[in-house]
C-alpha cells in the first residue's frame, strides 16, 4: 500500500547482485549503503497541512518569499539613529534630540542635518537617518545627545536593510527541505499558514522467533522478552513517520507468510529482527525468495553482520539481526538514511563525524568495519576523548543506552592503542 515507483529496469536487486565487484558473503558497509540508496524510490503524494502541524515533515514545494524580510530597514541594537556626514571627524559630536522611533512604533518625520533620533532594537531607520550609533558610544544632554569619536567607522553600521534576510520572490526553502523548529518559525515570519508535505512513510515491523514473548506475559523456560520491537519503535517514532507494530511472529511458515503479506499491503517499509542468520530455524530468507525479491546480505561488519534487503510487492524491506545492539547498529548504519529518502529528503547529510584521542586500548581483527559503543567527551584544553562503553557484546543493550557516539573503525584496521585519533560517529538522538 504506497505510491511509489516500481524500480526502473536495470536497477532490480538481482541485477545489482550480479555486479561484478558484489560479493553477498562479505558486503563492504559502503557498497551496501550505495546498493540500497540506488534502488529507493521516494514516497509522491502530498499533503497540506498547517505549519503547527508540519514540524519533522519534509517539503514538497518549493517555498517562495511573499515579502520582504525585514520590510523595512531598522536598527541593530539600542541607540541613535543619525546622519553619518553629521558627526566629527574628531571630538565629539552634538545632536538635537527630535523624537523616538521604536519597534512597531516608528518615528514620523524626516531626520535633518544636525538631529538625531532615539532608536531602539528593530525600530524602523527614520527617513533621512543612515547610521545607527550604540547607546553605549553616547551621552544625553538636555535635549539632545553627544557622540563620542569613533563611535561609529562606516555610513550604514548598525543598520538593518529591508529584504537582507529575505527577498520578496526569492527561494526559502527548496522541495525536499525537512522542517525543523527554524524552518517553522521563518515561514510564521513570512505570513505562510500551511504548507505542501510529502505524506508520512508507512513502516510495519515485527520480532520473529519462538523464544519471544511480548512485555507483561509470564516468561516460561527458555523465553526472553522482545525489546528489539520497543527498540525500533522508539527510533521510527523519533523520525515522525506512521508505525504498525505487528507484534511477535512464530517461526511458522504460514504465520510468517501471513505477516509478511499484511505488512507489505499495508506499509511502505517493512522491517524485521531475526531470521537472517543461519538457522535449521530461519525461515524468513525461504519466504522472501517466494514473496518478493531479496538479496541476503552478509555484511563486513561488526555487530550487524546478518542483513538482508529487498522488496516485498511494492514495500522496501529491511531484515535486520536478532541481537538487540546489532538492531541498532544496522538501523543507525543502513536503515536510517534510507527512511529519511523514502520519505522525501534530499541530500540527507551524512551522520556527523569527528576525530578523537582513545584514552585506552581497542583490541580488533582486520576485515570487518567495526562500530564500537563509546562516549565521547571534552579535556579542559578542549581537546575530543574517546572511551568505549566496556563489553561490545551484540546482546549488551546497556552499552548503547551509556554511549553518544561510535568508534568507527575500517575494514583495515587492526588493534588500536592508547593514544590513537580515531574516528567518532555521533548518535544525533535516534537511539
Amino acid at each position: 500500500m504506497n505510491d511509489q515507483s516500481s524500480p526502473k529496469p536495470g536497477t532490480t536487486l538481482r541485477e545489482l547482485s550480479c555486479a561484478d565487484d558484489y560479493d553477498p558473503n562479505s558486503l563492504p558497509v559502503e557498497r551496501a549503503r550505495e546498493l540500497i540508496r540506488r534502488f529507493l524510490e521516494p514516497v509522491t503524494a502530498v499533503e497540506r497541512v498547517a505549519i503547527r502541524a508540519a514540524l519533522g515533515r519534509t517539503l514538497a514545494e518549493d517555498v517562495i518569499s511573499p515579502l520582504d524580510v525585514p520590510g523595512h530597514d531598522n536598527s541593530a541594537m539600542d541607540g541613535w539613529a543619525v546622519r553619518f556626514d553629521d558627526l566629527a571627524a574628531s571630538g565629539e559630536t552634538s545632536l538635537a534630540r527630535v523624537g523616538e522611533s521604536f519597534a512597531g512604533r516608528p518615528f514620523e518625520g524626516e531626520l535633518r542635518k544636525g538631529e538625531a533620533v532615539r532608536i531602539f532594537t528593530g525600530g524602523v531607520m527614520p527617513e533621512g537617518a543612515d547610521t545607527v550609533v550604540m547607546q553605549e558610544r553616547a551621552s544625553e544632554t538636555p535635549g539632545g545627545v553627544r557622540i563620542a569619536q569613533g563611535a561609529v567607522t562606516k555610513l550604514g553600521q548598525n543598520r538593518r536593510f529591508a529584504g537582507e534576510d529575505l527577498k520578496a520572490g526569492g527561494m526559502v526553502f527548496a522541495r525536499g527541505q525537512p522542517l525543523n523548529p527554524a524552518e517553522i518559525g521563518m515561514l510564521a515570519s513570512l505570513g505562510i499558514g500551511e504548507v505542501s508535505v510529502y505524506r508520512k512513510l508507512r513502516v510495519a515491523f515485527f520480532s520473529t522467533g519462538d523464544e519471544l514473548v511480548s512485555v507483561g506475559t509470564p516468561l516460561a523456560q527458555g523465553q526472553i522478552y522482545d525489546s528489539n520491537r520497543y527498540t525500533i519503535h522508539g527510533m521510527l517514532a523519533r523520525m515522525g513517520f506512521d508505525t504498525l507494530d505487528m507484534g511477535v511472529v512464530r517461526d511458522v511458515p504460514g504465520d510468517l507468510e501471513r505477516a509478511f503479506a499484511t505488512a507489505a499491503a499495508n506499509a511502505d517499509v517493512v522491517i524485521t529482527s531475526g531470521g537472517v542468520s543461519v538457522g535449521e530455524a530461519d525461515y524468513v530468507k525461504t519466504l522472501l525468495d517466494k514473496l518478493g525479491e531479496v538479496v541476503f546480505w552478509k555484511i563486513a561488519m561488526k555487530p550487524g553482520r546478518p542483513l538482508a534487503y529487498g522488496r516485498i510487492g511494492g514495500a522496501h524491506f529491511f531484515g535486520l539481526p536478532g541481537n538487540p545492539v546489532s538492531v541498532m547498529v544496522t538501523f543507525y548504519e543502513f536503515v536510517r538514511d534510507a527512511l529519511l529518502h523514502l520519505a522525501g529528503r534530499r541530500d540527507t547529510p551524512p551522520l556527523p563525524m569527528l576525530k578523537a584521542t582513545l584514552t585506552a586500548p581497542i583490541r580488533k581483527m582486520p576485515g570487518r568495519t567495526e562500530f564500537q559503543r563509546a562516549i565521547v567527551s571534552r579535556d579542559d584544553a578542549g581537546n575530543a576523548l574517546v572511551r568505549v562503553t566496556g563489553d561490545q557484546g551484540s546482546g549488551i543493550l546497556s552499552s548503547m543506552s551509556r554511549a553518544n557516539c561510535f568508534v568507527v573503525l575500517g575494514t583495515a584496521v587492526g588493534n588500536v592503542d592508547a593514544g590513537a585519533s580515531v574516528d567518532v560517529q555521533l548518535l544525533d538522538g535516534l537511539v
